[in-house]
C-alpha cells in the first residue's frame, strides 16, 4: 500500500481508503455485520488506514462497526465522518438557509453523537455531508468548525461536495477554512479536473475521491438483466433505461482499452489515483474479496499517459442521482 498526505493535515493516508456507506446496512442489499468486520480487518491488514463513514449511514451503525474495528488496529488509523443535513435533503437545495441544514448547535451535537458511536476521543476529519455556496458568508459552520477543533473533538474539517457539482466548493476552498473536500471523481465524471483539483493543490487542501466505480457501472458487472432489491439504493440509481446506457458506455470503454493491464474495476481505481491532487479514494467495500482486489490497485500505481488519454474520451455528463 502506498500513502499520500491529506492536504495541510499532515495525515499520511493510504491512497486506497475504505468507504463505509455500504456496511451501514440500510440502503444496500446483502452483507452482514460479521462480514463487514472481516472486510474492515482485512483492509487494515493490507495497509488501509483511512476510513470514511457518516452519522447517517445506518443511523450510526456504520460508525459503530468502524469504531469496533479500529480499536483492534495495530497501526494508526484515520477516521472521517460527516454531519448529515438536518433537513435530510441530499444534495443541498438552492434557497434553503443554513439555519435549516447546519445550525451551529446541531453540528456540535451531531459530532458528539458520532464520537459516542465511534467510541473515540477525537475524529480525524469531520465533514458537512452537503454544501451550498450560498452559505459561504454565514458564521454557523465557521464557528462550529472552530469550536470543534479548539475543543479537540476533531483534528481537521471539510465538506462532502454535492453530486457532480465540484465547482460549488471553489469559493469555500479559497476561504482557507477547510482542510479537505470530498468529491465524485471517476472515469465517467472527470469534472473535478477542470477547476477543483488545481485550486485544492494551490491551497494545500486534501481531496478525497468518492464513487470511483460510479455505483458499480465501472466494475463491468452491470447488465441489462441485473436486478437489485427494491430497498437497495442502486435499484433507483439504475432505474429505467439507465442499465442499458451503462452497458453501452462500458462496452465502448472496454473496446477502447483493448488489452490494457488489469480489470476494468482496477483501471477505474488507478484512474482516480493517477491525479496528484487526489489524496485517497474510498471505494465501498463490504467483503474480504473486494478489499483484496481494491487494495491491490495501489501496488500497480498510476496509469500511463496513453491509457489516461484513452480514458479522457469517455467522460460522460449525467446525473443518475436526480
Amino acid at each position: 500500500m502506498k500513502y499520500r498526505t491529506l492536504g495541510r493535515t499532515g495525515f499520511h493516508v493510504s491512497e486506497i481508503g475504505f468507504g463505509a456507506w455500504g456496511i451501514g446496512g440500510k440502503l444496500w442489499q446483502g452483507g452482514a455485520d460479521d462480514e463487514s468486520l472481516r472486510a474492515l480487518r482485512r483492509a487494515m491488514e493490507l495497509g488501509v488506514n483511512f476510513i470514511d463513514t457518516a452519522l447517517v449511514y445506518g443511523d450510526g451503525h456504520s460508525e459503530k462497526l468502524v469504531g469496533k474495528a479500529i480499536r483492534e488496529a495495530r497501526h494508526r488509523m484515520f477516521v472521517a465522518t460527516k454531519v448529515p443535513p438536518k433537513n435530510r435533503l441530499w444534495p443541498a437545495r438552492p434557497g434553503i438557509g443554513i439555519e435549516h441544514v447546519f445550525p451551529y448547535d446541531y453540528i456540535i451535537h451531531s459530532t458528539d453523537e458520532s464520537l459516542h458511536n465511534l467510541k473515540l476521543e477525537a475524529i480525524d476529519l469531520q465533514q458537512l455531508h452537503v454544501w451550498n455556496p450560498e452559505w459561504l458568508e454565514r458564521d454557523e459552520w465557521r464557528r462550529a468548525f472552530e469550536e470543534l477543533k479548539t475543543s479537540g473533538k476533531v483534528r481537521a474539517v471539510g465538506v462532502s461536495i454535492n453530486d457532480h457539482q465540484p465547482d460549488s466548493a471553489l469559493s469555500l476552498i479559497r476561504t482557507g477554512c477547510v482542510d479537505a473536500v470530498q468529491v465524485i471523481y471517476n472515469i465517467f465524471d472527470q469534472s473535478p479536473e477542470q477547476n477543483l483539483f488545481a485550486l485544492a493543490e494551490q491551497m494545500n487542501v486534501g481531496v478525497i475521491a468518492r464513487v470511483p466505480f460510479d455505483e458499480g457501472s465501472l466494475t463491468g458487472t452491470i447488465t441489462e438483466e441485473t436486478v437489485f432489491d427494491p430497498k437497495d439504493f442502486r435499484s433507483s440509481y439504475f432505474r429505467g433505461d439507465r442499465k442499458k446506457q451503462v452497458v453501452e458506455r462500458v462496452a465502448a470503454l472496454e473496446k477502447d482499452l483493448g488489452a490494457a493491464d488489469g480489470s476494468l474495476a482496477e483501471i477505474a481505481l488507478r484512474f482516480t489515483i493517477s491525479h496528484p491532487a487526489v489524496s485517497t479514494v474510498i471505494p465501498g467495500m463490504r467483503t474480504v474479496r473486494n478489499v483484496e482486489r481494491n487494495a491491490g490497485a495501489s501496488g500497480k500505481g498510476p496509469l500511463n499517459a496513453a491509457t489516461l488519454q484513452v480514458l479522457k474520451r469517455h467522460a460522460w455528463k449525467k446525473n443518475f442521482y436526480s
